[in-house]
């Protein structure tokens, strides 16, 4: 993968979900993500929203990085035209790489991994370990069950206020990428 070019680290689910405005978003975003000269890092598999999403990156002709561990392989099989796949021997492996390689975090909606690895890049960015962009795609009310515990860490004094602040929620994959470009100061023209 070119370093040069601006990597964006999706989390989302290794399914569809249960609405197919998840699967629309998924793969309008990685439209965007190729269309605006951003890479992509994600987890590898193939299926889900996972999968949607790195296929219209695909399609867009950007540069695609998997990484996905090794005991994942024969149950988020990887897609056949993936190049680009690190194997990892465990989940955390997992995400140090991704975390590593991305230059900023968009989560669309998942399941428990994705929450976790939500939780991962905003407790990384609460620490000073980075300061990259997070931007959560809040499809359908998806994630207002996530604000709403955010909100509640913060008034029983588990959390600060500035945490609510180190991750930005959007409606739509387009706002996605405009705060992105906008937070690597990368402007409208990418």
């Amino acid at each position: 993968m070119n370093k040069k070019t601006p990597a964006i680290c999706v989390f989302c689910g290794s399914s569809e979900g249960g609405d197919p405005r998840f699967a629309a978003a998924a793969k309008r975003l990685g439209e965007l993500i190729a269309a605006r000269g951003f890479s992509l890092v994600f987890g590898g598999g193939g299926p889900g929203l996972m999968g949607v999403a790195a296929r219209a990156v695909r399609d867009g002709g950007a540069p695609i990085l998997g990484v996905m561990p090794d005991f994942l392989r024969g149950i988020e099989k990887p897609p056949e035209w993936e190049k680009e796949l690190i194997i990892t021997p465990d989940l955390q492996q997992r995400k140090t790489r991704m975390l590593a390689f991305a230059d900023a975090f968009v989560v669309l909606p998942g399941g428990p991994g994705t929450m976790d690895e939500f939780f991962e890049v905003v407790t990384s960015a609460q620490l000073g370990v980075f300061a990259k962009p997070i931007v959560v795609v809040d499809v359908a009310g998806y994630f207002e069950p996530l604000h709403a515990l955010m909100r509640h860490l913060v008034k029983h004094g588990f959390a600060k206020p500035a945490m609510l602040k180190l991750y930005a929620t959007v409606d739509t994959p387009e706002a996605a990428i405009e705060t992105v470009a906008a937070k690597l100061s990368l402007g409208t023209d990418r």
